[in-house]
């Protein structure tokens, strides 16, 4: 009985995370075993969560009995990189920058993973996640594939995008990584001429990145208008521009930290798209403080772009999608309430 119950914690912790939409049935499911605890034979106490278990454990997490399509962002070779790099790898516990994160690097071969909602929820909207890292290393779980268990969850198509890291030699730190920006822009081009086949309306297609990642959906967000390499096929003819921007707890805003100066590569248009900006006052990560999202709303609010920004009082810096027990936990739903009055989602789901 035990193990039974031990299971359905498991069960419940990646409810939590990556199947919301299922949470609340489970949670019945739980209330209704308690209740008749009395009144049900034991073998029953014991395999109704042991198979709740099993049934969910094998879920896929994209929620449509598929796995997530994996595609190279680059055809053949990858544009514009240099330097030698051992094989993409995965960093031990001893290099780990955090310990509660899967952290990638030495990524030269960049790639997009789609994760598509049952087809009954899909609202056609799309988000293209950048995971954080200091454009050193990717948080490829905290800031990717749970994100986009969680967005799927609302109907929304969402693609972790891979992109180049580590910085290449001779690029300085204080500087946001070039190669980053590339695949960038190739991913949303990618995403953009695939979404009559990915049930995506291509008008309703946005970005969302997470510290380093946050910034890279900031620079998408401004640079659109000019690739930062020359068109190698028909893809490269599809816009790059996102239709709306989500830096969460971003950094690389500011001229230096503390300094209040916009950096002099951030300008403003009246073709920016919109943002929904989310940071934690208590994030003490340096060069990701909330000052840097300040001044980002700040800077759209003087050019005249509709932006969003919410500060919650606590969250440190990494809070990604996790449950915290905390007001930040409850950003994506939020996020999901702006694209509503944005009027890209037409019919937002926030059953929990």
């Amino acid at each position: 009985m035990a193990i039974a119950w031990i299971m359905g914690m498991i069960v419940y912790r990646r409810l939590l995370i990556s199947q919301p939409a299922l949470r609340d049935i489970f949670r019945f499911a739980v209330s209704v075993l308690l209740c008749g605890d009395l009144l049900m034979p034991p073998f029953l106490r014991c395999a109704v969560p042991c198979m709740a278990a099993l049934l969910i454990l094998n879920l896929p997490s994209n929620g449509r009995g598929q796995s997530p399509i994996i595609l190279k962002i680059w055809p053949d070779s990858t544009i514009g990189d240099f330097g030698d790099f051992p094989a993409e790898r995965v960093r031990g516990a001893d290099e780990a920058p955090t310990p509660d994160a899967k952290w990638i690097t030495n990524v030269t071969v960049p790639t997009i993973s789609v994760h598509r909602p049952a087809p009954e929820m899909n609202t056609g909207v799309c988000v293209l996640i950048f995971p954080g890292g200091g454009y050193w290393n990717l948080a490829i779980d905290k800031e990717g594939e749970e994100v986009a268990a969680r967005m799927s969850g609302y109907g929304i198509t969402s693609v972790v995008v891979k992109y180049r890291v580590p910085r290449r030699p001779g690029q300085p730190e204080r500087l946001p990584a070039p190669l980053p920006l590339l695949d960038a822009q190739r991913a949303i081009s990618l995403v953009r001429s695939r979404a009559e086949e990915w049930e995506v309306d291509a008008s309703k297609i946005g970005v969302m990145g997470f510290s380093a990642g946050g910034h890279l959906a900031v620079m998408s967000a401004i640079q659109f208008d000019q690739r930062g390499y020359e068109a190698i096929d028909e893809i490269d003819k599809v816009s790059c521009r996102p239709d709306f921007a989500v830096p969460i707890y971003t950094g690389y805003i500011l001229e230096s930290p503390g300094s209040g100066q916009l950096a002099e590569y951030i300008r403003f248009s009246d073709t920016t798209p919109p943002m929904f900006i989310v940071h934690a006052d208590d994030d003490d990560e340096p060069g990701a403080q909330p000052e840097q999202s300040q001044a980002l709303y700040v800077a759209l609010r003087e050019a005249d772009v509709s932006a969003e920004l919410h500060i919650y009082a606590k969250g440190g810096h990494g809070f990604g999608v996790r449950e915290l027990d905390l007001p930040v936990s409850r950003w994506p739903e939020r996020f999901v309430e702006w694209l509503h009055q944005q009027e890209i989602l037409s019919r937002p789901n926030l059953k929990h």
